[in-house]
């Protein structure tokens, strides 16, 4: 990520510079990996939609602390977190434009009531499963 986009966050108080911590990545990358495995057990219908979706999204986030954990910054908000991670190198890059989204249907469910459908838990699941490893590859590196 580059430098500018880093202190606009903390200049707006989404991001604080701190210590690389590796041992916090680590435990945020374990409880990401607990919880997203978790999630993808139980079977996708449309009552379960939403806890699936923001057990997946969680995950995602975590992960996105841990990477800048590992950096030396850590989040206040989700958008860092989920930004930090658009920049995973995958099979397929253009896949990552979905992350964000994914953070704005969660804020709609969280603070407005929004029901989360089953396309969009499906969708979520499905980014998941072909680009969970390599994001956490990324993660780890």
């Amino acid at each position: 990520m580059e430098v500018k986009i880093l202190n606009e966050y903390i200049k707006k108080g989404s991001l604080i510079k701190k210590s690389p911590d590796i041992h916090m990545a680590a435990s945020l990358i374990d409880v990401a990996l607990i919880t997203a495995k978790t999630a993808m057990n139980i079977p996708l219908k449309e009552g379960n939609a939403i806890v699936i979706f923001r057990e997946l999204y969680e995950s995602l986030r975590q992960l996105g602390d841990a990477k800048l954990w590992k950096m030396g910054y850590e989040a206040r908000q989700h958008e860092p977190s989920i930004k930090i991670l658009t920049y995973s190198i995958i099979s397929n890059p253009l896949a990552l434009n979905r992350l964000d989204r994914f953070r704005l249907i969660r804020n709609d469910a969280n603070y407005r009531g929004y029901k989360i459908t089953l396309s969009q838990a499906n969708d979520i699941v499905e980014f998941w499963t072909k680009y969970g490893e390599e994001i956490i590859k990324w993660v780890k590196l």
